[in-house]
């Protein structure tokens, strides 16, 4: 073996030009690699944080009849199932100890109703009881104008995206309550004609169920919201309270549990499915048919259903429809296995939901970071590919120039398999050295990128970033990724020259001389 690399080093050393232009390309490669997988892992560490602390969780539950899992951005636009007994689905999480905490959501699409004639907009509604939300997700947004919701208040924010498109549907500034418009917080079409800009402080929505039971509601802006990272992202979903959101979706709400009288059949009605329903009408169902004079309390409360401020602020929002549960776990490791037992226990309590990942819930926004690192590998293989054609003819043609050598090497006793590990031997020498100096070079400066701690407010950017804050790393695997790219290179380019080599007879080296 030392004999291997004495050789290798000395031929190394005799042809210094064609090894070093080798020993850069595989520098350069091994460097590029090494960088972009710390930046991808960052941007996919940085985005997993962002989304589970701030948007979803670790886990999402939705109703078992939900066809698809990907609850968050749909493009087919379909709504999602009713969750309709959330304090059975609240028992069961209590007793699982591997989750932190949880809060019920409802999540559906909103048309924004154009007062003044003009086409309608779209937005995705996010009701919540704000007061809960904030403890489970605290410091995921801030207000740039007006405030946000107080505990109990009704109202709605709207975050700065979900304005800017508003904005260039219907021509509506929307400003908060008892607020100016402000133009230090406009983009530049709409700051061109702020003078003659219609502004407004409440928003007309209307739900988009698909039973086509949804109403309009108007929705008095409490505050402009802006997400703390990520708001490019999040920037369609405006946050309301959950019984506004209920009345938009066409739901009952909890005020509407509390006050309405129901008989057990109405109650079987309002809980059941879609099975129980045509149960219920059918024709052996004579005698469950709802009282007409109940019926029309349902949609119009008398006198005795009105109640004051203070017993609504009393009311028990949990007995009203939900859409989803947001679930926290103590720590994110082995999410999967962790869905099982959540899905176990979701089963054998039949709760009616079932448990799924952020990244499914999330859809291809989750896999983000995938994608990238594939773009980045497919690049550098490129690279390499590049790199191989050069490195094997270098090779081929040091192999040929040598042709003297290796004859008279053979001609004394070396076999083809010398010939092939001394060849080896150079190339492995030469990976070696660059390519381990590309990676080491590649790990300082992910390292001094992480140390710099940049920043940024750009949208755009914080999808790079994966946050607002810019933290590249390097995991063992990235590695151990290098190195095998390395090692693979390094085989094929040196597979034709040694083919080369061995082919060479000292009859060749005396036919040269």
């Amino acid at each position: 073996m030392n004999l291997i690399i004495k050789i290798a080093w000395r031929n190394i050393m005799r042809h210094r030009g064609k090894s070093l232009v080798i020993g850069v390309i595989l520098f350069v490669g091994a460097l590029l690699m090494t960088v972009g997988n710390g930046v991808i892992s960052g941007m996919d560490q940085g985005m997993q944080e962002n989304i589970i602390n701030g948007f979803t969780g670790d886990i999402v539950l939705v109703p078992e009849k939900q066809e698809s899992d990907e609850v968050f951005i749909d493009m087919m636009g379909k709504t999602i199932e009713q969750i309709n007994d959330f304090k059975k689905i609240d028992s069961v999480l209590k007793t699982i100890p591997e989750l932190r905490a949880w809060v019920p959501i409802g999540k559906n699409g909103a048309m924004v109703l154009n007062e003044e004639g003009g086409s309608p907009g779209f937005t995705y509604l996010i009701g919540v009881d704000f007061k809960r939300y904030r403890k489970v997700f605290p410091n995921t947004m801030k207000a740039v104008e007006g405030k946000l919701l107080s505990p109990g208040e009704a109202g709605v924010l709207v975050p700065t995206g979900a304005r800017k498109q508003m904005f260039e549907v219907s021509n509506i500034w929307f400003v908060p309550e008892g607020c100016e418009a402000d133009t230090s917080q406009m983009f530049p079409e709409a700051k061109a004609m702020w003078q003659n800009l219609l502004a407004k402080d409440n928003i007309v929505f209307m739900g988009m169920g698909a039973d086509n039971t949804s109403t309009d509601i108007r929705a008095g802006v409490k505050g402009i919201v802006k997400y703390n990272a990520l708001n490019q992202l999040w920037g369609n979903f405006a946050l309301v309270d959950i019984e506004s959101y209920r009345t938009c979706q066409g739901y009952i709400s909890a005020q509407d549990r509390a006050t309405l009288v129901l008989s057990d059949d109405e109650k079987q009605l309002l809980d059941g499915d879609e099975t129980d329903l045509d149960n219920l009408f059918s024709i052996d169902a004579g005698e469950t048919v709802v009282n007409s004079e109940h019926h029309n309390d349902l949609d119009q409360p008398g006198e005795d259903a009105i109640v004051s401020g203070k017993e609504q602020n009393q009311t028990d929002l949990d007995v009203g429809t939900y859409n989803l549960v947001l679930v926290r776990l103590e720590n994110h490791s082995n999410l999967d296995a962790k869905v099982s037992i959540v899905n176990k226990h979701l089963k054998a309590a039949g709760t009616g939901v079932r448990a799924v990942t952020w990244k499914k819930a999330i859809g291809t926004i989750g896999s983000m970071a995938v994608l990238i690192r594939m773009a980045l590998i497919m690049f550098v293989g490129f690279l390499f590919f590049v790199a191989i054609i050069i490195i094997v003819n270098t090779l081929s043609m040091a192999a040929l120039e040598r042709t003297s050598e290796i004859g008279m090497m053979r001609a004394v006793g070396a076999r083809k398999g010398f010939i092939s590990t001394m060849f080896f031997g150079e190339t492995a020498l030469l990976s070696f050295f660059f390519g381990g100096l590309g990676i080491i070079a590649g790990y300082l400066i992910v390292k001094m990128l992480a140390i710099c701690k940049f920043t940024s407010e750009n949208d755009m950017v914080q999808l790079l970033y994966g946050g607002d804050l810019f933290h590249p790393f390097l995991s063992g695997w990235d590695i151990i990724i290098s190195i095998i790219l390395l090692s693979i290179v390094t085989l094929i380019a040196v597979i034709y020259p040694m083919l080369v080599a061995r082919s060479i007879t000292p009859l060749d080296a005396i036919a040269r001389e």
